[in-house]
């Protein structure tokens, strides 16, 4: 059985189109026939069933369909385990995260990280952070980088650096020159909160039903964009950890007042990697690079402390 005919068959699940497979992959669409059927002799049953709508797996199309996108990876990985006999000169690194570790921890290790190795690679998705700890199981990421990440099973954490959520807000709002602030004084604010799918959220409704405080945010949104546009302009304030937002604290533009007591609500930024998966050389250096300087920023910070 050829590579060649499993890229084939991958592209066409994935298009579930004869003709758009072939146009992708530059093919005559007899040539993605040719080797479907090559596929369906090696393996003797049938794969595909062919209609005027396109294509539909049998059985065996299924089962075949749900591993050789994984196969293909783990043959591509293997090449860059080849090229890394060339050290950093080549190579390509796939990183997932969620939303909040992005723009203040994440963006700026890969920035400092392709200025040391131009000539490195990057594939960067923004997803929730089930989802990245998801593509690091099935390899379709080498390193997972999360906020508030669900209990799953399969990803090591490399490094889990466990972080406070904080008031934030204006510099102008009322609530800018307190030492502290509980919950019963935050429930007096007008409040813009993520919405109730994310894991920060159920565990914040929950503390304030334990409280016996109402919970009624003016702002509900799955955009942390939009939480840090209507903190700014002064329309609400919001929880978040500092270090999502500390290039805006760093500038003067938020400012972020710790919760009191039994009102902090904390988190971890989770480091992940496959637990059976050696990791090309370029993706090993570049998880070094992010694991220290995960510490550095997150050892700054006062509430890392019990």
């Amino acid at each position: 059985m050829q590579i060649r005919a499993l890229m084939y068959f991958d592209e066409l699940v994935r298009t579930n189109s004869m003709r758009q497979a072939a146009e992708n992959l530059n093919v005559a669409p007899t040539a993605i026939s040719r080797q479907i059927e090559n596929l369906e002799y090696h393996f003797g049953a049938p794969l595909v069933e062919r209609s005027a709508r396109g294509v539909k797996l049998t059985a065996a199309g299924e089962l075949l369909a749900a591993r050789a996108g994984r196969t293909l990876r783990e043959l591509d990985h293997v090449q860059q385990l080849i090229g890394d006999l060339k050290g950093l000169q080549r190579g390509r690194v796939s990183i997932y995260a969620n939303g909040a570790t992005v723009a203040n921890l994440l963006a700026p290790a890969l920035a400092e990280f392709s200025l040391k190795y131009p000539k490195l690679r990057f594939q960067v998705a923004i997803t929730s952070a089930r989802q990245a700890v998801e593509a690091v199981n099935s390899a379709e990421a080498d390193i997972a980088v999360t906020l508030f990440a669900p209990a799953m099973s399969g990803a090591k954490v490399r490094l889990r650096s466990e972080i406070a959520y904080d008031l934030i807000a204006a510099p102008n709002h009322p609530a800018a020159g307190r030492q502290d602030i509980s919950l019963r004084e935050l429930a007096e604010y007008s409040l813009a909160l993520p919405e109730q799918s994310f894991g920060f959220r159920q565990a914040f409704d929950a503390l304030f039903e334990k409280e016996g405080l109402e919970l009624d945010p003016v702002f509900i949104t799955s955009s942390l964009e939009m939480l840090k546009e209507l903190v700014l302009s002064g329309a609400a304030v919001t929880l978040l950890p500092a270090l999502t937002v500390n290039r805006e604290i760093q500038a003067g533009q938020l400012v972020a007042i710790p919760l009191s007591g039994k009102s902090r609500v904390r988190t971890h930024v989770d480091l992940c990697v496959a637990p059976d998966r050696q990791l090309s050389f370029a993706a090993t250096k570049l998880l070094d690079f992010i694991e220290r300087f995960m510490r550095e920023r997150t050892d700054r910070r006062s509430d890392l402390k019990e």
